[in-house]
């Protein structure tokens, strides 16, 4: 009777539905002599328009949640510069991570990363330089050459490491990406998105949070040449402690921007802006508004139940079931009492279960509109019944589907 465990009845995943819309966060109360239905509707005006800024393509992200806040072009190809470096840096913290790669490791400095055009760490070709110290070379100092030496000897050859880059990317879900060169140098076939660019900023602060300090290096010193982290925003606002600058002439400039407040982290991505000044304004501007008209409102806390539903051939009928994170949305300010939440069974449930087995769907709704969904898992293990249970179970299975 294994066979019947994808099907879900109308009636059982109206029940789940339904079942949480008791749960859904109170709305504002009314105060005296006023009906609450005109608070409702009076809860909060409409927020404002996202800033005109200087960028012919932006994405403002809530890092939590990966909800995006406002865009322009975000899907528009484009070329990325030295923002190139951040799928660098990703290839490469990941070899890090795996012990592949060490800190304190010397790198010999080949020709053609002594050679790399643009902007420079100034290392020597055949001298040997620790890991780490490319590390600062690339991200602080933007240089071409530091970040062409780590390609080299994670990739053993820079054409090689760029596969591994593209291949990243498609994991990432970066499908308007493609890259030719570790640095950024302008090729035609050297392309990607602020929508793509917002992904992959999320993905470094997620996955590699322990090398996450090196975005805030404010200035670096190597052969003697002391030389500034580009992104003004670093001293300019407490609270931007990352990512990286890029500038080609087919690129303009360039800027992803990352910023925490409170418990609240943000991420705008600034695509071809006419000068410095303008990409971080631009930068600034989005952040400001992101924070000045959105706020984090925690739905559920991880490993809280939202629903017991049915378990068949298992010890017992009903089991908890929950997310496994923190479930946050980003929603405008005031506008808290409009979430609902809505929980949907992937069908009906046979043990065995385990805590890793994604069973159903919490569904997050703002104002109406949907805003995201996060699967739910067992919060205990499901262990299956004895074989009476599993039998009588089993019955009642066919009989429920053969008289639908």
């Amino acid at each position: 009777m294994k066979f019947l465990k994808p099907i879900c009845t109308l009636a059982a995943a109206a029940a789940v539905s339904l079942s949480l819309q008791a749960g859904a966060v109170p709305g504002p109360t009314a105060p005296p002599g006023v009906p609450s239905t005109n608070v409702a509707l009076q809860a909060a005006p409409a927020i404002p328009a996202a800033p005109q800024v200087d960028a012919h393509a932006y994405v403002l992200l809530d890092y939590a949640s990966g909800q995006v806040l406002a865009e322009q072009n975000a899907n528009m190809r484009m070329a990325p510069a030295s923002l190139t470096k951040l799928m660098t840096c990703y290839v490469v913290f990941h070899a890090l991570k795996t012990g592949t790669l060490k800190l304190d490791e010397p790198v010999t400095i080949s020709e053609h990363a002594w050679r790399a055009q643009g902007s420079r760490t100034f290392v020597k070709v055949g001298s040997q330089v620790p890991v780490e110290e490319l590390l600062k070379g690339m991200i602080v100092q933007s240089g071409n050459d530091a970040t062409i030496a780590l390609a080299e000897r994670v990739g053993g050859t820079e054409p090689a490491f760029v596969q591994l880059m593209n291949e990243y990317a498609k994991r990432l879900g970066m499908h308007d990406t493609h890259f030719d060169d570790s640095t950024g140098l302008p090729s035609p076939t050297h392309y990607t998105t602020a929508h793509d660019l917002s992904l992959l900023a999320r993905a470094l602060i997620h996955d590699y949070p322990q090398y996450y300090s090196y975005f805030s290096i404010r200035q670096f010193i190597w052969n003697n040449i002391r030389q500034g982290n580009r992104n003004g925003l670093l001293g300019r606002d407490p609270g931007v402690d990352g990512l990286k600058t890029g500038h080609t002439e087919a690129a303009g400039y360039c800027l992803i921007a990352s910023a925490k407040r409170g418990n609240m982290r943000l991420i705008a991505v600034v695509l071809d802006s006419g000068s410095v000044k303008g990409r971080e304004d631009a930068s600034a501007a989005l952040l400001n508004y992101g924070y000045t008209f959105y706020e984090t409102i925690n739905v559920e806390k991880s490993g809280t139940t939202v629903l017991r539903p049915r378990v068949y051939e298992a010890d017992e009928q009903y089991y908890p079931i929950g997310p496994a994170i923190d479930v946050n949305v980003v929603v405008p300010r005031e506008e808290a009492g409009s979430i609902q939440t809505n929980a949907v069974l992937d069908g009906v449930l046979i043990a065995p279960l385990t805590t890793t087995t994604p069973v159903g769907q919490l569904r997050i709704v703002v104002a109406g509109k949907p805003i995201r969904s996060v699967p739910l898992f067992p919060i205990t293990n499901v262990p299956q019944g004895g074989w009476w249970t599993r039998m009588t179970d089993s019955m009642r299975l066919w009989l429920q589907h053969h008289h639908r």
